[in-house]
């Protein structure tokens, strides 16, 4: 690249986000002689195979609920041989997980959060408001409710509900109130549908600011029926659990749900138990935050890479048993 020359990521492009900070963080855990690392969401691998790279005796155990990104990781970490073990299993389960291949501790755990640009740049995934696609968003397509059931079978309550807990959506009860208006006149099949149907429910002067409107009830739908805030909050407690002492997690998260829940869940292990001004010599935590809070990407990873834009970067070790 030339000095002074920006190159910007295209919609074909899958380029890990915070990927040098990501390894920055956990190297000192990988210097050891056989390093184990789970990548709970594994995706297509860039960050996987990145660090195999850089870490010549690492092996990686990657997780993804997503089939057709587990078939593409497969392709691109196949020239590591064993050293990659790619898993189809949802991240709640990745203790069960490390069992099964004989793993009881590991040095280094990556959880990069959301969705992932393959899923957003398939259209038939229904992930995209600007893609014409059927209401999916499913991560895993061979389980679970699609959005489209949701949206067109769910009373108002219960789309409030969702819109306004997981889209932190203010206007959510008038965007609920337009889905049932609209499927008197048949079911709501389309992303491009339900994106006309949240602007239209969303105040003129509001939509001149903050994006496309529809991006928050998008995000809504998707965690809902992915069970995301659950799994997720679930998955970092028994992470914890499963480092070696010295070992390190990072957690890349693009909403503040997720993030609310990794820095509850980090500050929780990272904490005394005795409370402030009490003449008792505190036991030193478990853990150890490595980012004072959490770190946004760099303004030229931002311009580089749009998908970078919203992810917040938080990152723990383990000190002690």
């Amino acid at each position: 690249m030339k000095e002074g020359k920006v190159m910007k990521v295209t919609a074909n492009e899958h380029i890990p986000v915070a990927l040098e900070r990501t390894i920055e963080l956990l190297a000192p855990a990988l210097s050891v002689s056989s390093p184990y690392l789970i990548d709970a969401t594994i995706g297509l691998g860039g960050h996987t195979e990145a660090l195999l790279e850089k870490f010549p005796a690492l092996h990686v155990i990657g997780i993804d609920r997503d089939k057709s990104a587990l078939e593409k990781a497969t392709t691109r970490l196949a020239r590591f041989g064993s050293r990659a073990t790619v898993v189809h299993a949802l991240y709640d389960h990745l203790s069960q997980v490390a069992n099964n291949q004989g793993v009881s501790e590991v040095h280094g755990i990556l959880f990069d959060l959301g969705v992932s640009s393959m899923q957003l740049d398939q259209s038939n995934r229904g992930f995209a408001y600007s893609l014409e696609a059927p209401l999916d968003m499913r991560m895993d397509q061979s389980t679970g409710v699609s959005a489209g059931e949701v949206i067109n079978s769910y009373s108002h309550e219960e789309l409030t509900r969702i819109i306004r807990e997981y889209g932190e959506e203010k206007f959510a009860s008038r965007i609920a109130a337009r889905i049932i208006d609209a499927r008197k006149a048949g079911p709501v099949t389309s992303t491009t549908a339900l994106a006309q149907i949240v602007k239209e429910s969303i105040p003129a002067a509001t939509r001149r600011t903050g994006g496309n409107p529809a991006k928050r009830t998008f995000q809504a739908f998707r965690i809902y029926v992915n069970n995301e805030i659950e799994v997720l909050d679930r998955a970092i407690p028994t992470a914890l659990e499963l480092l070696a002492i010295n070992g390190r997690m990072v957690v890349l998260s693009y909403h503040s749900l997720e993030d609310r829940i990794v820095k509850r869940a980090f500050t929780e292990v990272s904490s005394t138990d005795v409370p402030h001004g009490l003449p008792v010599e505190p036991k030193p935590a478990r853990y150890q935050l490595l980012t004072r809070s959490s770190e946004g990407a760099s303004a030229h990873e931002m311009e580089v890479n749009p998908r970078a834009q919203s992810v917040r970067i938080r990152a723990i070790e383990r000190r002690a048993a």
